[in-house]
């Protein structure tokens, strides 16, 4: 008789566990959805507070809703707070550096921003938008050797990609190789007809 009181009494408590844990992943659901239509209808602070209804410190996927949706309402310095949080749950995570790129470029914090691609490189070698836009930063630092490396690679994976390709030939011209730098302008003529861009470099060549 005492182990049926004990196996009734272990069975409630799951019972109860179950239950409880499926009425919080409801109200965190509510909460997103809430959240959501909120963000529609441009009202951001309220999507926000939606998501603090049920924040926890660990909770990944809400430090990068309330990352995004601070970005949106402009709240620069704590939509960064936010996607650290994120990126130290998940160090891994690209999606979480990549959005704590927005908020970082919005206040021009460019020397965090390249850090942050160069972390995603690490992670993700043959990423074309971190290779792109990294390769961007260097070349308006005229630091054109990096970001050479940089544009070829997403190139050789695209080559019929134009925004690298012109990157690719502009940043060659300004290493003085004018043959492959005309072969670059001519291709990107190709892909988009009449560019003001291409053309530009090509009077520049003799």
């Amino acid at each position: 008789m005492e182990n049926l009181i004990r196996k009734l009494l272990i069975i409630c408590v799951l019972t109860t566990g179950v239950s409880v844990n499926a009425q919080q992943q409801t109200a965190w659901q509510g909460a997103f959805y809430k959240s959501y239509e909120a963000e529609k209808s441009g009202k951001y602070i309220l999507a926000v507070n939606e998501i603090k209804k049920v924040y926890k410190a660990d909770d990944y996927f809400a430090n990068i809703r309330i990352g995004w949706l601070l970005y949106l309402s402009k709240q620069y310095g704590e939509s960064e707070k936010y996607y650290l949080n994120a990126i130290r749950l998940k160090p891994y995570s690209i999606e979480a550096r990549f959005g704590i790129i927005k908020p970082l470029s919005a206040t021009e914090s460019w020397e965090k921003v390249k850090q942050q691609y160069l972390l995603i490189l690490k992670i993700d070698p043959q990423n074309t938008v971190a290779n792109y836009w990294l390769g961007v930063i260097y070349y308006n630092r005229k630091q054109y050797p990096y970001a050479v490396k940089l544009f070829e690679k997403v190139v050789n994976l695209y080559p019929l990609d134009y925004d690298s390709v012109i990157m690719l030939a502009w940043t060659k011209l300004n290493l003085g190789k004018s043959t492959e730098a005309k072969l670059l302008f001519q291709h990107a003529l190709t892909l988009r007809p009449n560019d003001e861009s291409a053309i530009s470099g090509l009077k520049l060549i003799k």
